[in-house]
């Protein structure tokens, strides 16, 4: 029987010497060897859980046996997204630096939910928050220094969306007259072309009754180049205060997730004036991948005219080498987002936080609890400066520009929408003969699937809405940002497409 006075043993600090070093050793061998996997997994639906009991172990398992596992059961299901053969999707950058920093924040184990719970963790957050903010051009509003506005690390740009809507809401609540018993029906805007999370977030924030709701969100269709047409929001706009609707939250997308159009924060915003006056709901610029080019000035006409908005995000853990999670988001008004979010129990009361001369970023969230995240973004930011970060981005740039290139010089593909920074969406339109092809939509999936297949790279498609006269096509996505691609892996990806087509 087992003895209910006895305590666990816990791993000596010597002992985790020697088994870090062993993990960090791991960890450096997978940076070299990376490139040299398969980027997808071989497994079925199933296979990694098969590998694991169906109870947790009763008595303690030795380390050595954990950390075999890694090899037997982790390793052989992964998709390698660090791989420089890794296009999907977007970028999810690692680097030496952040991980070594999340190295230290787990060690650390600090909860940062109040400035008084670790000074350090918030205080760290807000400077390197102002600094980030500048390195990307935003107006001084839209820093902390300001004492009105600020940033904040979010988990992901879908929770910095979320907040923001619940920030436009809260606002929105605000400028109704006074005494309302109960909420008018709320509205939110954003294009066609937005990323999902805008609908889920209304449909959290209880704005939306589902996912196919269009009364409570509008989306608002795109000109030719995949960019919210600025006319038509604002005669949606109209028509919804026409119906005593009261628009709360407009989501501008720089950087679609499909094929990377910026819509026009200027655009927007004016149009949001023009109809809604003094009313005017939440401007949300959602720039999740596309806004750490804003780091290189030639490229910070992406955000012309967020002056104009009210708040912007972008995730450092997709292009700029600051390992997942790590969201930025900075909001012009704190105001309406303490508004929303503040909740006081007297067991969070302290007197720093009474004061008012300290942030509490529990405020800023929807999770009370919060990690030191703020580590690997001040470890990148010094280990790169600003410098790096900008060369890092151009890389990637002229890759893109150069897989462009090889696309157009091959008469058997096209490039089908405009090329964004390293994105570029493209697809097979005839065959070896220079016939065209019957069913283009059929044969890029299926040459989809046979490079992917191969395990020498890895992209994904997405479906782009008819426009300019085009029906809706389906089309392949290169997007390179890989933190070790390089020219090399761009071209021998190019040379799989090829002769992997029809």
């Amino acid at each position: 029987m087992a003895d209910p006075t006895r305590a666990p043993e816990h791993m000596s600090p010597d002992e985790f010497r020697r088994r870090g070093r062993e993990v960090v050793d791991f960890i450096a061998d997978y940076m070299q060897r990376v490139d040299t996997l398969p980027v997808l997994p071989d497994v079925r639906p199933g296979e990694v859980a098969g590998l694991l009991p169906d109870a947790a172990p009763e008595e303690p398992e030795p380390w050595e046996r954990l950390f075999a596992d890694v090899g037997r059961v982790v390793m052989p299901g992964l998709t390698h997204w660090q791989s420089p053969n890794f296009f999907a999707f977007f970028p999810a950058n690692s680097s030496g630096p952040a991980i070594l920093a999340d190295l230290l924040s787990t060690g650390l184990a600090v909860q940062g939910m109040l400035w008084q719970t670790s000074p350090a963790c918030t205080e760290i957050e807000t400077r390197v928050m102002d600094w980030l903010g500048r390195a990307i051009g935003l107006p001084e509003p839209f820093l902390a220094a300001s004492g009105t506005g600020g940033g904040v690390i979010q988990g992901t740009a879908s929770e910095a969306t979320l907040v923001a809507m619940l920030a436009g809401r809260q606002r929105a609540r605000r400028l109704l007259a006074a005494g309302a018993s109960h909420d008018p029906a709320f509205t939110v805007y954003t294009s066609t072309q937005a990323h999902s999370s805008v609908i889920k977030a209304a449909m959290i924030a209880g704005i939306a009754r589902g996912p196919d709701d269009r009364t409570a969100v509008r989306l608002i269709g795109t000109d030719s180049s995949y960019r919210v047409d600025c006319a038509a929001l604002e005669a949606a706009l109209r028509e919804d205060l026409a119906a005593a609707r009261v628009p709360c939250c407009v989501v501008a997308t720089v950087g679609t997730t499909g094929c990377g159009a910026a819509d026009s924060v200027e655009d927007a915003a004016g149009a949001i004036a023009r109809a809604c006056g003094a009313s005017a709901p939440w401007l949300h610029v959602d720039a999740a991948w596309a806004g750490a080019a804003a780091v290189c000035p030639e490229h910070r006409g992406l955000l012309r005219g967020v002056g104009r908005a009210d708040s912007l995000c972008f995730n450092p853990h997709k292009w700029l080498l600051t390992n997942f999670d790590c969201s930025a988001m900075w909001v012009r008004d704190r105001g309406p987002l303490l508004g929303a979010l503040s909740i006081t129990p007297d067991y969070l009361r302290n007197a720093a936080s009474e004061s008012g001369a300290v942030i509490d970023y529990r405020d800023w969230q929807v999770p009370l609890g919060r990690r030191f995240r703020a580590l690997k973004l001040w470890f990148v930011m010094r280990a790169y400066g600003l410098r790096g970060l900008r060369e890092h981005v151009r890389a990637h740039v002229r890759l893109g520009e150069l897989f462009e290139s090889l696309v157009r010089a091959d008469p058997r593909f096209e490039v089908a929408a405009p090329r964004s920074l390293s994105l570029v969406c493209f697809r097979q339109v005839r065959d070896s003969l220079g016939a065209p092809l019957p069913d283009p939509d059929g044969a890029n999936r299926a040459l989809l699937d046979r490079v992917n297949a191969t395990g020498r790279a890895y992209l994904v498609h997405t479906v782009l809405p008819a426009a300019g006269g085009e029906p809706a096509r389906l089309v392949l996505r290169m997007a390179v940002g890989g933190t070790r691609t390089g020219e090399a892996h761009v071209r021998a990806a190019w040379e799989l497409l090829q002769s992997a087509a029809e």
